[in-house]
């Protein structure tokens, strides 16, 4: 299992290549992971990247972006919330045509998926 330090979105090494320029792919990967940066859980002062809540991102040849993300608990108060701000935060950025965001919880989220930004933020060592 990967830490969230380690999270990248890998898309030089997609199985499948992507009919998407490799430039552009990049750069939407980058906007996307920053996009991503700008939407926290209200409870905790650290965005859900670096949180490690963020499991999967697609994106397809049509630019559709597809997230599979987790809560920090399954009864967080803002679940039915939390994946529209994803969805609303990724939509802006250039070149994206759609983005759905789904909650999973396999594997389950713990504190092992936080970055170490995250980790000195929250004072978790």
């Amino acid at each position: 299992m990967m830490d969230a330090a380690e999270q990248t979105l890998h898309v030089e090494n997609a199985p499948n290549p992507s009919a998407i320029p490799p430039e552009e792919l990049a750069r939407m990967t980058d906007d996307i992971v920053a996009a991503l940066k700008t939407v926290y859980d209200p409870e905790i002062p650290v965005d859900i990247y670096e949180l490690g809540l963020i499991y999967k991102v697609d994106i397809d040849d049509d630019r559709n972006v597809a997230i599979e993300m987790t809560l920090t608990a399954p009864g967080c108060p803002v679940a039915g919330d939390m994946p529209g701000w994803v969805e609303n935060a990724v939509s802006t950025v250039a070149g994206v045509a759609s983005c759905r965001a789904t909650i999973v919880f396999d594997p389950p989220w713990d504190h092992s998926r936080m970055s170490e930004e995250a980790r000195v933020a929250m004072n978790m060592w």
